[in-house]
């Protein structure tokens, strides 16, 4: 088994239903196994969660600790630039606050940045350089790829 990967990503959440419905109304599905403390999304390739902010500090065993949010940015890119612009305004109409709108930048690419309501940062993008697999996942290309 490889070190190197990622099978859940778990957010701090400070109102599950809001953070529910803000996901939902992205187009995420919720998972059968969700709770009321705790909810799943499977993704591409790993299990999404969301977690009352109280409830996940205790579970890290650190009660009462504040969790911050803005320092970790979660990626999902796209194959056009059009794509990019509708999931950001899909993302803006579900309540995201608009950090950045989509726009070409210095690396030859479009991007764009939102905060979900508990100011998780999410970027969307469109690079050039890494094309996506037919099932929306990406594999970064290697050194041999470049020729």
């Amino acid at each position: 088994m490889t070190p190197q990967r990622i099978t859940l990503v778990t957010l701090g959440v400070a109102d599950m239903a809001r953070a529910r419905a803000f996901y939902e109304a992205l187009g995420w599905e919720r998972h059968p196994e969700s709770q009321e403390a705790v909810t799943f999304y499977q993704a591409n390739g790993f299990a999404f969660g969301l977690f009352g902010l109280e409830d996940l500090a205790k579970d890290q065993g650190r009660p009462g600790a504040a969790l911050g949010t803005g320092a970790t940015t979660l990626a999902q890119n796209f194959a056009t630039e059009a794509e990019v612009d509708a999931a950001y305004a899909r993302a803006l109409a579900a309540g995201a606050a608009p950090l950045k709108a989509p726009e070409k930048v210095f690396w030859g690419g479009y991007s764009g940045y939102f905060a979900d309501p508990d100011g998780h940062v999410w970027e969307l993008a469109m690079n050039p350089y890494w094309p996506l697999n037919d099932d929306g996942s990406l594999t970064l290309p290697g050194p041999s790829d470049a020729d």
